[in-house]
């Protein structure tokens, strides 16, 4: 998959995070797998709150997540083809969901801890992809806040000068297509994730891969 539509690799990517950060939350004991540092923020509340174990299961998202970036750089240097990554975290994707088909994480807390953390372990190749391969999207895919930051920052551009700042312009396009993207990814892994559960990975899974093997095509 050559990325070389970056407005498209963009929206998708930014979509995917927003979906599958969505769906664990709802269906995954409130667990985030894109943006894992809100896990901390999770744990807190539960552990003040008189949570159980299950509050301190959410730390282990972490050493997860920096395991998969290790991974991510190690299958970067191995590969190269730089889309690789997503390729794997497509598979991945692909993989809990059937999963999750055959033996529904609601059977088994344990198995769906297991699910959840292959799903933070897919998104973690993606923040590394995000940092490894900086130009390949307009900005962050897997985390909002710097592109609601540029944009923001892009706005007062915009209204402080008297004609348009197209540099400005140009550049609050690209960080609302990321941010349109997330935020849509977010309101269907609501919805699906509340519906099938983390059965809904399988869209995710499925839009990576119609990607990856379209882009492959056009590329040959």
């Amino acid at each position: 998959m050559r990325l070389h539509n970056i407005h498209y690799a963009t929206l998708v990517l930014s979509a995917v995070a927003g979906y599958c950060d969505t769906v664990t939350f709802v269906a995954g004991d409130t667990i985030f797998s894109a943006h894992v540092t809100g896990n901390f923020i999770v744990f807190a509340y539960q552990v003040i709150k008189g949570g159980d174990v299950q509050a301190w299961i959410k730390l282990i998202t972490f050493p997860v997540f920096i395991i998969a970036v290790m991974c991510g750089g190690w299958l970067s240097k191995k590969s190269a083809e730089k889309e690789r990554l997503l390729l794997t975290e497509a598979l991945l994707l692909l993989t809990v969901g059937i999963l999750a088909y055959f033996h529904p994480e609601s059977n088994n807390k344990g198995i769906m801890y297991l699910y959840v953390m292959i799903v933070v372990f897919a998104l973690g190749l993606q923040n590394a992809f995000g940092k490894l391969f900086s130009k390949a999207t307009y900005g962050p895919t897997t985390v909002m806040t710097g592109n609601v930051t540029q944009a923001s920052l892009d706005i007062r551009n915009l209204l402080i000068h008297k004609t348009i700042d197209q540099v400005s312009l140009i550049s609050l396009k690209k960080q609302a297509i990321a941010i349109t993207g997330f935020l849509t990814g977010c309101v269907l892994g609501a919805l699906c994730g509340k519906e099938f559960g983390l059965k809904a990975v399988l869209a995710a899974a499925g839009a990576l891969l119609l990607c990856y093997f379209t882009e492959s095509r056009s590329n040959k």
